[in-house]
């Protein structure tokens, strides 16, 4: 299902359609470094993580991560949605792209749609972020979305460190 569409992209809901696609993103060493490692290696694991992520999502809050695709073609170059964690008192963005689609804009494009959308399409009036602390590409979208850095946090007691990011004032 469509959810948004900008100049170049179309955010759409993720299916299981796209196992191929979410295995090859969640294998991807940049994804494992920055976001974390899914434990997702076979295309049946795939299909069940997008059962359990994005798909129980929509179900749940209306809102989940897209699978983010170029108009001229039909095969998705990343995701980028709203989340809500259990360890977070407000929704927060996420992203990731192949690294063949970074530095063209893509990312910037579908987090400005997602952020405009959740505003004023789904309610949400506060929206968090969190990235490692060494992620420097994420941390420069993330200013230029017009979020803040708030503080580092874990958001488990055995977790790593987080930089967390707001769109207002101390959460």
């Amino acid at each position: 299902m469509k959810v948004l569409e900008t100049d170049r992209l179309v955010l759409r809901w993720i299916d299981v359609d796209d196992a191929a696609f979410i295995l090859e993103l969640l294998n991807d060493p940049s994804f494992i470094r920055f976001i974390g490692d899914k434990g997702v290696r076979e295309l049946e694991a795939a299909r069940n993580y997008i059962l359990t992520g994005p798909i129980a999502s929509y179900k749940q809050f209306r809102f989940g991560l897209y699978a983010t695709v170029l108009k001229e073609t039909p095969a998705p170059i990343g995701i980028c949605g709203i989340l809500k964690r259990d360890t977070l008192p407000h929704p927060d963005i996420g992203f990731a792209f192949l690294p063949a689609y970074w530095n063209k804009g893509y990312a910037y494009e579908a987090s400005a749609a997602v952020l405009e959308h959740a505003r004023n399409n789904l309610g949400i009036d506060r929206v968090l972020a969190i990235t490692t602390p060494d992620n420097d590409a994420s941390v420069r979208l993330l200013v230029k979305l017009g979020l803040r850095f708030d503080r580092l946090i874990k958001l488990s007691t055995d977790a790593d460190e987080v930089k967390l990011f707001t769109d207002a004032g101390v959460i």
